[in-house]
């Protein structure tokens, strides 16, 4: 029991220490409903995975970067407004992986866990995966913090000093998905976006800086990790959601301290 408390506990904070500085790239350029609308696509990249015999993991990321594409083409058209468009495309994709997921009788997937994470059944081999996939998240990260600050902070000021908008963006969005597919194991689905926004938001309160606020968030995220994983344990309550109550608590603390400055 030891070990899977301290697989759970390895992989939680392998994923919180790059959704913490992800997050808070998201939660400034206010784009939690398309993180959202992504996380939700991926679970239709599960069943392409199982229909076609793929890695998960992998038809994920595909999946997730498809609907990046799709989403970037349908925001040229004025004639529907954004959150509109998140939203339809949001609920869409989950349905339609819901549906697709069913209809494979041959196919045993527990949309529990999918839906909302299963931590406490991670393997070494996941862990592992975990801290691969968050490492190349974050040196990218760290290679395109610079451009990617420039644009969220002004972006025609970023275009004139010569930043590849497009570029950026699109690296961005591969990012989004990586973290995704990595994360499902520990949130789900639906608690993804969570995970990614939270803790950034909570720590925009205690920052000065947005290298200060990367940093929290990663700290945040995986005090989260704890706190739900000793709820999990002592009142037996499921891991995913109990790390995303964590967060919440954690958010409604810092608005004390907000009122206090």
């Amino acid at each position: 029991m030891i070990d899977v408390l301290l697989f759970a506990l390895l992989a939680g904070i392998g994923v919180a220490l790059i959704t913490g500085p992800l997050g808070t790239f998201i939660v400034w350029r206010r784009m939690a409903y398309f993180g959202d609308t992504l996380a939700h696509s991926s679970l239709l990249g599960i069943a392409l995975g199982l229909i076609f015999s793929l890695n998960t993991t992998l038809s994920v990321i595909f999946t997730c970067l498809v609907f990046a594409l799709i989403l970037v083409g349908l925001e040229q058209n004025k004639n529907l407004a954004s959150d509109t468009l998140l939203g339809i495309l949001s609920h869409t994709s989950l349905a339609f992986g819901l549906v697709v997921i069913t209809l494979m009788p041959n196919v045993k997937v527990d949309l529990m866990s999918l839906l909302f994470g299963d931590l406490l059944t991670v393997n070494f081999k996941d862990v592992i995966t975990v801290y691969i996939i968050s490492t190349i998240t974050l040196l990218m990260l760290v290679k395109i913090w610079d451009p990617l600050l420039a644009i969220t902070i002004d972006e025609d000021l970023g275009r004139t000093e010569g930043v590849k908008f497009k570029l950026v963006r699109m690296m961005f969005m591969l990012l989004i998905a990586l973290v995704i597919a990595v994360a499902m194991k520990v949130v789900g689905v639906l608690l993804i976006t969570s995970l990614l926004i939270i803790p950034a938001a909570t720590a925009r309160s205690y920052s000065k800086t947005p290298e200060q606020m990367a940093f929290f968030a990663s700290l945040i995220g995986s005090f989260s990790v704890v706190l739900g994983l000793l709820a999990s344990w002592f009142i037996d309550t499921p891991a995913g959601p109990s790390i995303v109550l964590s967060a919440g608590l954690l958010f409604l603390i810092s608005l004390t301290n907000k009122k206090n400055q």
